[in-house]
């Protein structure tokens, strides 16, 4: 029987050991904080602060293996941009603004690239990291139900609280106490809303996108309206396999493929113009098969999400049920592969677009499906 091995993102825990094989590690002494937030010190300080934190608190104990892992490694990422986006303000303070954000898109780069994760755990560690600030800051919001709802469609809320709840301990600062009560009322927000440790509950696919699509509507409400006709928007890196999935699983259906207007139109790839003249193409084509009601296949990169919310958006006002499909393979394989296609993606070009990479989530459509291999 084949020994299956437990993902860790590194076989040893000690500091030294770390700081030498990982150079996002090392450069956290380099970076400082703001005294009345963190006087313990700088970013690596901090961080080693937050993982004994972590390993001591009583949640985490109670988990699995398997999830002390990804959590452990959430931990050590969770500040990993701060790096990029740490400034010292006119006024003395020392901020560090996006770097959640920021530290997603790193995270999830770090654990494609350079160390074989899972995607499902590296997808979870990356919103670990995105979303780690929120339970301190969630009352904040305009609509904080509204912002936990989302939240919960990406991560595990109850990881959240844990990881959240050892980044408040892991410092030194005046007002620890508010912060962990802060914590405390975000897990209760949790539990009121059906979203402690799960997505929320929502009765259809179609209530979900009517509130999403929505400002100011209950999560409960469930709408009489159906949707009319289908369309699969795909996603996925040059390479990834997205025309032989289309080819597999909707030979039947009308594709709608950017590279065969460029082809069609004569434009090459790097016309920025004629990109523009690709996509309206494409479009008229597409309110074309909506009018129609005739489920069709939308086929491209749209490797960001505003590239997808575009497209989404103009779908759904035909009152489309819209399927994102999810393309992906590990990064060597990609690489080989791309170098294989006939229309082959520069590799300067291919490194932009893996940095860029936002996987889609389960906010932006009736239904999302992971096709990923490795």
């Amino acid at each position: 029987m084949k020994e299956v091995h437990m993902w860790t993102i590194s076989k040893q825990q000690d500091w030294a050991y770390l700081e030498g094989c990982f150079d996002w590690v090392r450069v956290m002494q380099e970076v400082p904080q703001d005294e009345r937030h963190h006087a313990e010190g700088n970013v690596a300080i901090h961080t080693q602060m937050v993982l004994a934190a972590l390993k001591a608190l009583p949640g985490f104990a109670a988990l699995a293996p398997a999830a002390q892992e990804v959590l452990w490694a959430a931990a050590l990422l969770h500040d990993v941009e701060k790096y990029s986006t740490t400034v010292l303000e006119p006024d003395g303070s020392i901020t560090s603004k996006g770097h959640a954000r920021k530290g997603e898109t790193r995270a999830r780069q770090i654990l494609y690239r350079d160390i074989a994760t899972p995607f499902e755990i590296r997808e979870q560690i990356a919103k670990l990291v995105r979303y780690h600030g929120l339970p301190l800051w969630i009352f904040e919001k305009p609509d904080p139900q509204r912002a936990l709802i989302l939240a919960s469609m990406e991560v595990n809320t109850q990881w959240l609280a844990l990881l959240a709840r050892a980044d408040a301990l892991g410092r030194i600062c005046e007002d620890q106490a508010e912060l962990l009560y802060r914590i405390d009322c975000f897990e209760e927000l949790c539990r009121e809303n059906n979203c402690w440790g799960a997505a929320y509950p929502f009765a259809t696919d179609t209530a979900k996108m009517h509130y999403l699509q929505r400002e100011e509507v209950s999560p409960e409400y469930v709408p009489f309206e159906k949707p009319q006709v289908s369309v699969v928007l795909m996603s996925g890196l040059p390479g990834a396999g997205k025309d032989t999935y289309v080819q597999r699983h909707y030979k039947q259906w009308p594709v709608i493929s950017l590279d065969d207007i460029r082809v069609s139109m004569k434009i090459k790839p790097t016309d920025k113009s004629g990109n523009g003249q690709v996509i309206q193409a494409a479009k008229e084509m597409a309110k074309g098969y909506l009018r129609q009601q005739k489920d069709f296949v939308w086929n491209a990169t749209n490797i960001t999400r505003q590239m997808r919310e575009q497209l989404i958006g103009l779908f759904l006002t035909y009152q489309a049920r819209v399927t994102i499909v999810y393309i992906e393979v590990p990064c060597q394989e990609l690489l080989q592969q791309n170098r294989s296609r006939e229309a082959i993606v520069p590799a300067a070009a291919m490194e932009r677009l893996i940095q860029k990479l936002e996987v889609p989530t389960l906010t932006e459509a009736h239904e999302v499906v992971y096709a990923v291999r490795g």
